[in-house]
């Protein structure tokens, strides 16, 4: 299920009588059967615009699609129905610690009065299809904190939703866990072929998990494209404070510096010895202050932060260029 964004915008009056407008004329266009990525620092709407989103508030001004309904201008029954369309997932999990995890993923075939019979077997289907095979009968605070989301997006697929919001869902999570939950939903991403919404603050999750992504700051979507895109060309300020705080597995800063240049490499270029042949060829001095190389949609992304100077300063940074390396000045 695609879903489209017209305009939404949504502001609040804080008790000091402040106007903040949480999201302010975001316009999006989701694809069907993808993971779409939402990403940016705290306060910068992106909790408020999941809310509208998946329809648990109403926008004050424009419109939600899912495909060609319009969907944020339903009667109150009607809004009900079309919420049992998406599941969502939360950092916290939202369990009941009352129920078993079995339970808890049985909650709402219940309310949705399903036959005790098809709940069952739908329950046990669910634990299977997220790791969890005979672990039905354990108790909420018996299970890890990993295996307490795996329960959490269990319950959130129980009534077969076309959509699958993830709000930070990953943020409480040690890294370890982060990627065997990242794996989980992309597999079942593929397997009930989902549109999945991923709202995170980490950039590591949108390079592990989505093929597309916004930037969102102060309300407003500063930034979208493919993630590959964005991860060799970001343009907004917001995003590139975002590339320069991620860490790849390899990358390397033995300086407290960044350096004078970033420089932005994909594909086969990463493999090439293009500081060695640009020393070579300019009458220039290049200090290189940090570098790595990451996979992004299995493909290398490689960027060197790096002080150059000298006398042919402007036709290194051209030769640079004319190779297909992105160069921009810190």
């Amino acid at each position: 299920m695609s879903i489209k964004l017209e305009n939404l915008q949504k502001e609040y009056h804080l008790a000091d009588g402040t106007l903040v407008r949480a999201v302010n004329g975001v316009s999006l266009e989701i694809p069907s059967n993808t993971i779409y990525g939402i990403i940016g620092k705290s306060g910068a709407g992106k909790s408020t615009l999941v809310r509208l989103i998946s329809l648990l508030e109403r926008p004050d001004n424009g419109a939600v699609w899912y495909d060609d309904k319009r969907v944020d201008n339903l009667s109150k029954y009607d809004l009900i129905e079309q919420r049992r369309h998406a599941g969502m997932i939360f950092q916290n999990f939202n369990l009941f610690s009352s129920r078993t995890a079995a339970g808890n993923i049985a909650y709402p075939l219940e309310i949705c009065k399903t036959p005790k019979d098809k709940i069952k077997t739908r329950v046990e289907e669910l634990l299977e299809l997220v790791g969890l095979g005979g672990r039905g009968d354990a108790k909420i605070s018996s299970l890890s904190g990993g295996q307490k989301q795996r329960v959490a997006i269990a319950r959130a697929l129980a009534n077969y939703p076309s959509i699958l919001f993830c709000d930070e869902a990953t943020s409480a999570l040690d890294p370890q866990t982060t990627r065997a939950i990242l794996d989980l939903i992309k597999d079942l991403q593929k397997k009930m072929n989902l549109t999945v919404v991923m709202i995170t603050h980490q950039m590591e999750v949108v390079r592990d998990a989505c093929s597309l992504v916004s930037v969102l700051d102060e309300g407003r979507v500063v930034e979208e494209g493919s993630v590959a895109q964005i991860f060799t060309q970001p343009k907004a300020a917001i995003t590139k404070e975002f590339m320069a705080n991620i860490r790849a597995a390899n990358y390397v800063q033995w300086s407290d510096q960044k350096g004078g240049y970033v420089l932005r490499f994909e594909g086969p270029k990463t493999d090439e010895p293009l500081v060695n042949e640009l020393i070579k060829k300019f009458d220039i001095e290049v200090n290189i202050r940090g570098g790595g190389i990451q996979d992004v949609q299995s493909k290398k992304v490689g960027v060197l932060r790096a002080d150059i100077s000298g006398n042919e300063l402007q036709k290194a940074v051209a030769f640079l260029k004319d190779r297909g390396v992105i160069v921009e000045e810190e």
